[in-house]
């Protein structure tokens, strides 16, 4: 490669490499601008609220809580850390907003109200035994088929097929939605959209010098 070409190379990898974005991924939320905290914890128990009118919530946990659980489900490791947080009157160490009083609830019901908001992680979608496919599962509830059709379809017992068709019908619920209230809620409380937008305008800007190098060499 020659000179001239080495050069647009660097600026477009100095401009828009992956390195950069990792890093700020790798910071905690907010770290990339002052975002208005009480604006994010209104507009999270407003999806809440929307949530719970159009969808059954699974438990009695009010919106409060579940606006809680929601941001421990992106700041915390699991269900039980996300319990304990809740215990102690706080959803995360970072909650400083959506602080209330402790909460008596154990994992497995947060896990519900995860579902109840469309928050799948991936390990609830990992099949513990492998003894089926979670995909294959998908297409046969997506299919409206029972536990028990598709238990006999997969060649697997009732009782895991039942414990990961639920976790079917979520990402099915939240795919009918267009992915729309799981989205706000990760953009809301992440950085996700800030990086995102972040590198898309480090991109737009490397190439924009990279063409006007190009353009300034070809007239030369």
């Amino acid at each position: 490669m020659d000179e001239k070409t080495a050069e647009l190379r660097d600026i477009f990898v100095e401009t828009t490499g992956s390195d950069t974005v990792t890093e700020r991924q790798a910071e905690s939320p907010g770290t990339l601008t002052d975002r208005d905290e009480a604006a994010v914890a209104e507009r999270v128990r407003e999806l809440v609220a929307a949530m719970r009118e159009r969808y059954d919530f699974s438990t009695d946990l009010d919106d409060a809580t579940y606006a809680r659980i929601a941001r421990g489900h992106f700041e915390l490791d699991d269900d039980a850390a996300i319990a304990a947080a809740l215990a102690e009157g706080d959803a995360a160490e970072s909650d400083a907003v959506d602080a209330s009083e402790p909460v008596d609830v154990d994992p497995e019901t947060v896990r519900d109200a995860r579902f109840d908001l469309h928050l799948v992680r991936d390990a609830d979608r990992e099949v513990d035994d492998a003894s089926f496919d979670y995909a294959d599962l998908k297409s046969l509830t997506a299919e409206g088929r029972s536990i028990v059709d598709c238990a006999a379809a997969l060649g697997a017992d009732p009782d895991p097929v039942a414990k990961y068709a639920r976790v079917a019908r979520v990402d099915l619920t939240a795919t009918r939605a267009n992915d729309r209230f799981r989205d706000e809620l990760r953009d809301l409380l992440t950085d996700a959209e800030i990086e995102g937008n972040h590198a898309e305008t480090a991109r737009e800007d490397g190439l924009k010098e990279a063409t006007e190098d190009i353009e300034t060499d070809v007239s030369l």
